[in-house]
């Protein structure tokens, strides 16, 4: 009776698909703000998900003693009182009578009655809890983490905002039979015993609430789902393992495209200066021909070995040479090795 008439709240106040309605009065006053309970999908015959209570708290699953600051705000939402018949030949009113136990003989439809009166909404200071937990971490060792970890179709959620009531309320079911001109025509001198069920419970009882999803990551950092797009559940080895590959891939892919634009500028800087020096007449240009000009030597008959030419092999590409000049010096080093053509004079045109 109790989860009909929740469902029934929750079906007509909506809340956009995100409130959830208690299943069981027993477990109401598990479903406070903070509170963790596991979400998990029943099977591919069922959409919808069962969502089962803890006993624990955010805060018990957290790594250290200190308490969880965000603050939880609260308001009168509506005042709520439903009257509905329900079919005895639908789900809904199968559920109701498998429930309650009431006497159906002789009725065709179940009238139920629920006085909630004025409920209030109790709700987490979102923006807070998610400035708090950037520097908190989830303790891998508490028994609730192990045991939903362990299911791939289990995620855990916080609830975040419940719905509960002020007073006492009541409900009520009675069994009989769809008039014409009214809404039920009861048979009172017939009435057998068991057609009437009613039930009392507490104020303060929450009877919705809605959660966020947790995401977890394997170093214990966690992420809150705010939005229906983002999913909650644990970092996978393989999910890391992947992740980690793919970013190596974009470094080494921004590694190799640096070094090719690298080249591709060295290789545009070599060409117009080489395109300069043929350009030019000979007489302009071989300066190595001209009186008191440097000489171009074979290195190799002074005994220095054959290496990277000084203006075209650097970089990663290593043009060696034999030739080069003693009149020169670079870096402390008494002679510079250039191609005899065209660097020799080039670098001397440079030089000049």
């Amino acid at each position: 009776m109790f989860a009909a008439a929740t469902k029934s709240f929750v079906k007509q106040v909506g809340d956009g698909g995100r409130l959830v309605p208690v299943p069981s009065l027993s477990e109401a006053d598990k479903y406070q703000p903070l509170s963790l309970v596991v979400k998990k999908k029943r099977c591919f015959l069922f959409p919808r998900y069962k969502f089962t209570s803890t006993p624990f708290t955010l805060k018990d699953i957290l790594l250290g003693d200190r308490e969880i600051s965000a603050g939880i705000s609260s308001y009168q939402l509506l005042n709520y009182e439903d009257k509905s018949d329900v079919s005895l030949y639908g789900r809904r009113g199968n559920h109701i009578v498998n429930d309650v136990g009431i006497n159906v003989t002789g009725s065709d439809s179940v009238a139920v009655k629920a006085s909630f009166g004025v409920v209030t909404k109790h709700e987490v200071e979102v923006s807070t809890l998610l400035k708090e937990i950037t520097t908190r971490k989830i303790n891998f060792d508490h028994s609730l983490i192990r045991q939903t970890r362990s299911s791939r179709k289990a995620v855990l959620c916080v609830v975040m905002e419940s719905i509960r009531t002020t007073r006492q309320c009541s409900l009520s079911v009675h069994a009989g039979i769809r008039g014409e001109a009214m809404r039920f025509h009861f048979m009172d001198e017939q009435n057998p015993k068991g057609r009437d069920k009613a039930i009392v419970f507490p104020a303060h009882t929450t009877i919705a609430f809605s959660v966020f999803e947790l995401f977890i990551y394997l170093d214990g950092a966690f992420d809150l789902c705010i939005t229906s797009v983002s999913k909650g559940g644990f970092e996978r080895e393989e999910t890391a393992t992947f992740a980690l590959l793919y970013r190596l891939r974009n470094i080494l892919f921004e590694r190799n495209r640096r070094v090719m634009d690298a080249i591709s500028r060295s290789q545009l800087y070599l060409d117009d200066l080489f395109s300069d020096y043929y350009d030019k007449p000979l007489s302009m240009t071989d300066i190595s021909l001209k009186e008191g000009t440097h000489i171009r030597v074979n290195l190799l008959n002074h005994n220095i070995p054959k290496g990277p030419c000084i203006l075209c092999g650097m970089g990663n590409f290593k043009r060696e040479t034999v030739y080069g000049c003693f009149q020169c010096s670079v870096d402390g080093q008494k002679y510079v090795r250039l191609h005899a053509v065209p660097c020799f004079d080039v670098w001397h045109k440079r030089m000049k």
